[in-house]
C-alpha cells in the first residue's frame, strides 16, 4: 500500500470534496460528495454528538445509499448545512425517488467552534448557504488546514483544521481514504514535543518527517506545550473551553460493501482517532465517523479482507488528523503547530529543511 497521487480521500474513485468558509464568522462547511449513491454507515463514540440523518444508516433501516455527507462548524446551527447541500443535489436531479419527487440523502455531523472569536451575531446562521457553496465547489483537489469545517477548529492547545490522507494498492486496485475536521478536546502531539501521536504511521514526510521522539512520556494528560511555555489569557481560555469540541470524519473505499460492512469499517476507523488524539471520545467530544463504499472494485470482501480494510482506514484517519494540524495556520488565540514548534515547522512536507 502507498499514499495515493493526491494523498486525499478523493483518491477513492467516485468521491469528491468541496469546502466553503465565512472568515468573518471563523467557521465553515465541508461536503463529501458521492458521484453515484454510495453505501454508508456511521459510528459515534463521543459523549456530546451533533448529527442529522444518522439513524437511517443503520443496516436495518430502509435507505440503501446516500448522496453526500456534510461536516460543519457552528454546533447545532451547523446542521442546516445539509439543507444547502440538499438544494444543490436536487438541482442536479439527485436523490431517492419517491413518486414524482427525489429526496437527496445527506447525513451530517457538526463540531463546536462558537467560542473562537469570530462574529457569531448573525441574523440567520450562514450554514445553509455554506452547505450549498461547498456542494457546488466539489472536486478532486482541495486545501487542508484552515478550510471548510476545519477553519475555526482547535485541537487541545493547538489550532485544529481539516486533514485528509489515502492509501492505494496498485496490485489489487483497492483504494482507501479519510477526511477529518479536528476540533478535539485531546492533544495531537506528544507532550511538549512536536512529534504527532500518529508519527509511526507517517508516509513520505507528509506531516514533517520528524525524527523519533527523543524521550519517553509521563503518564499524565495535562502536559502540553501550551501550558508549559506561556500563560493562557482570557481569549485562549475561551478558545480552549472543554465544552466545545468534536472530531468528525469520513472514511471511504472503492470496495464493494453493504451497509453492515460499512458499519464495521466505521467502527474500526474510529481507532484511527485513538492513534492520533489523546484523550479521545471524551464526554465533551462528539466524535463521529462516517464510512462510504462506492463499490467500484472487486467482489465483496471476506471477513479477513474487511478486517484489513478497517485497519487501513484507521491508519489513514490517524494520518489525516496529523495532516490537519500540520497544515493549519494560527487563527486568533489558536496557535498553529508551526508557530508553537517553529524549529520543527521549518521541515517541509518532504521531510527536508526549508
Amino acid at each position: 500500500m502507498r499514499a495515493g497521487p493526491r494523498n486525499l480521500i478523493t483518491d477513492v474513485d467516485g468521491i469528491l470534496v468541496g469546502n466553503a468558509e465565512d472568515h468573518r464568522v471563523r467557521s465553515g462547511t465541508t461536503v463529501v460528495l458521492c458521484e453515484q449513491p454510495a453505501r454508508a454507515a456511521c459510528d459515534v463514540r463521543g459523549g456530546a454528538p451533533g448529527t442529522r440523518e444518522t439513524d437511517l444508516l443503520d443496516p436495518s433501516c430502509l435507505v440503501a445509499a446516500i448522496d453526500a455527507v456534510a461536516l460543519s462548524g457552528g454546533s447545532a446551527f451547523g446542521l442546516s448545512a445539509a439543507d444547502g447541500a440538499m438544494k444543490w443535489l436536487r438541482e442536479q436531479g439527485r436523490g431517492v425517488p419517491i413518486g414524482p419527487v427525489a429526496v437527496p440523502i445527506v447525513p451530517t455531523a457538526i463540531l463546536f467552534d462558537l467560542l473562537n472569536g469570530g462574529d457569531k451575531d448573525w441574523p440567520w446562521p450562514p450554514y445553509r448557504e455554506l452547505g450549498y457553496a461547498a456542494a457546488a465547489a466539489t472536486g478532486k483537489d482541495f486545501a487542508l488546514g484552515n478550510t471548510g469545517a476545519g477553519l475555526g477548529a482547535r485541537a487541545g492547545n493547538l489550532k485544529g483544521g481539516l486533514g485528509s490522507a489515502s492509501a492505494i494498492d496498485d496490485a489489487s486496485g483497492l483504494q482507501v481514504g479519510a477526511l477529518v475536521a479536528v476540533n478535539a478536546r485531546g492533544f495531537t502531539t506528544m507532550g511538549d514535543m512536536p512529534q504527532f501521536w500518529a508519527w509511526p504511521l507517517e508516509q513520505g514526510g507528509e506531516f514533517g518527517g520528524l525524527p523519533p521522539p527523543p524521550r519517553g512520556l509521563e503518564l499524565r494528560i495535562s502536559h502540553q506545550r501550551g501550558e508549559l511555555s506561556h500563560d493562557i489569557g482570557p481569549a485562549e481560555a475561551a478558545a480552549a473551553d472543554p465544552r466545545g469540541n468534536t472530531t468528525i470524519a469520513v472514511v471511504a473505499t472503492n470496495a464493494r460493501l453493504d451497509k453492515a460492512g460499512c458499519r464495521r469499517l466505521a467502527v474500526m476507523a474510529q481507532d484511527g482517532l485513538a492513534r492520533a488524539i489523546r484523550p479521545v471520545h471524551t464526554p465533551q467530544d462528539g466524535d463521529t465517523v462516517f464510512a462510504l463504499a462506492t463499490g467500484r472494485q472487486g467482489a465483496p470482501p471476506d471477513p479477513l479482507a474487511l478486517a484489513e480494510l478497517g485497519t487501513l482506514a484507521a491508519d489513514c484517519l490517524a494520518r489525516a488528523v496529523a495532516r490537519a494540524i500540520y497544515h493549519a495556520a494560527t487563527l486568533g488565540a489558536a496557535r498553529s503547530w508551526r508557530d508553537t514548534f517553529p524549529q520543527a515547522g521549518s521541515v517541509d512536507a518532504s521531510g527536508a529543511k526549508s
